[in-house]
């Protein structure tokens, strides 16, 4: 018990968490369309890898992503530790999460209605995230 409290991470998420609950959300966003792809599955495990060059288990924290992300109802769990990140993270993720979106071509009203709630979770303005959308078009 003393050995918490002397602990300085104690509060701070653990990486591997924080980085399973990142992609919980990235696969959440490529399940909404209910045709989650190996493209989608490969942009995720990028973009992790980004956010996380340290991480030495991708493999095993994106099954472990998927796993929960599949035993989950809500996505608000996923986003608890992406609101406390930086600007910069947040919008890495935003773009991604368009990427995954439009991989297929499209965007259909439950991914952009997700994207808004997103927007609103994650704390971020919704020109931010329109112009990462029109970016994310523009790049196709």
């Amino acid at each position: 018990m003393i050995f918490k409290f002397l602990n300085k991470n104690e509060g701070k998420p653990d990486a591997n968490i924080e980085s399973v609950n990142v992609a919980c959300l990235l696969i959440h966003a490529a399940k909404i369309d209910e045709n989650y792809t190996s493209e989608e599955r490969e942009i995720i495990k990028k973009t992790v890898k980004k956010l996380y060059p340290d991480l030495s288990n991708l493999d095993k924290v994106v099954t472990q992503a998927e796993q929960k992300e599949n035993d989950s109802n809500h996505i608000q769990e996923f986003t608890k530790d992406v609101k406390s990140m930086s600007t910069e993270n947040k919008i890495i993720i935003v773009e991604t999460l368009w990427r995954i979106i439009l991989s297929d071509g499209k965007s259909d009203i439950y991914e952009n209605n997700l994207m808004r709630r997103l927007a609103g979770l994650l704390y971020l303005d919704d020109k931010i995230v329109g112009e990462t959308k029109v970016k994310v078009l523009n790049n196709k």
